[in-house]
């Protein structure tokens, strides 16, 4: 019986020890994003599954880009980090924000068109995972999914699929479909990372019925170049991080409501993005505060 509880104790402390040197590989590997990057974004449509003879699919997409990506917050359960795209010396764009955070069971699933479903899921469906959340260049959320980092073989990679608004690069050109389901996997490599992505075209009604419109195939291949060259980025991040930490904040009163999210897609016929853009460095919390209330429904 003594040997029986000795092997117990022997094999509960082998398994939170593997459990903890999972998890500092996976802190490493998604730190490992943080940095200087050229970035190659690559999308092509593969099938089209309309009935309507004179569809179009979208056009294949290449396109090259400077990146920094910034480390905002760094502890033991959640690890955040801004994407800055860097056209030139003096024109930066507040790029997409990726949030990281160990064995979280809250979530606000994309439904369809500005409408995300408050979820909960028990401790034990996400044991060991790893929650990322997606979110625009106003900070209003994209999507969020939750899986467990993989390290074997050499490889480290984390995969999901999870339902998302319409890319930025179509949301403006396509009234067709209204989801985007999709397969990322983020895997670290010799070079830097990658993004590689298979994604379905959705039409989802309000019952949430869905029928497939298209396929879509992309990869984004993020190589990693010496901080010396994103200078303009780390610059930027600088003079502005004030006004966007107040605007995080904001967000995250919305989100601790516990609810389904609806937003206005514009309000004075300006989009959520514009209004935000629009502000100075030094804009207090008031002023971003209600313009993010404006557009909570």
């Amino acid at each position: 019986m003594k040997t029986l509880i000795a092997l117990s104790a022997v094999a509960l402390l082998s398994f939170s020890g593997n459990a903890q040197n999972n998890k500092k590989e996976d802190i490493k590997a998604i730190k490992s994003m943080c940095g200087c990057y050229e970035v190659e974004f690559n999308f092509a449509e593969t099938f089209n599954y309309s009935k309507d003879e004179n569809y179009k699919p979208s056009k294949t997409k290449h396109e090259k880009a400077l990146e920094w990506v910034e480390l905002l917050e760094d502890t033991p359960n959640k690890i955040v980090m801004q994407h800055l795209l860097i056209v030139s010396d003096t024109m930066i764009i507040k790029h997409w924000r990726q949030d990281w955070e160990y064995e979280n069971t809250k979530f606000y699933q994309f439904f369809k068109d500005r409408t995300w479903k408050f979820q909960t899921l028990p401790k034990e469906a996400v044991k060991g995972q790893w929650t990322q959340r997606v979110y625009q260049v106003d900070d209003s959320p994209r999507y969020e999914g939750s899986a467990t980092w993989v390290h074997v073989d050499g490889r480290h990679y984390w995969e999901d699929i999870t339902d998302a608004p319409l890319p930025r690069r179509e949301h403006t050109i396509r009234e067709d479909y209204n989801v985007l389901k999709r397969t990322n996997v983020h895997e670290i490599t010799k070079a830097g990372w990658t993004h590689d992505q298979d994604n379905e075209k959705i039409v989802r009604d309000d019952s949430g019925k869905d029928v497939v419109l298209a396929k879509e195939k992309g990869t984004d291949y993020y190589t990693k170049v010496d901080d010396s060259k994103c200078k303009a980025g780390q610059k930027y991040w600088k003079e502005n991080a004030a006004m966007w930490k107040n605007v995080r904040a904001k967000w995250q009163t919305v989100f601790d409501r516990n609810k389904d999210l609806n937003l206005e897609a514009s309000v004075n016929k300006k989009p959520l993005f514009m209004h935000l853009f629009d502000l100075k460095p030094t804009a207090t919390k008031a002023e971003s505060d209600k313009i993010i209330d404006s557009f909570v429904k």
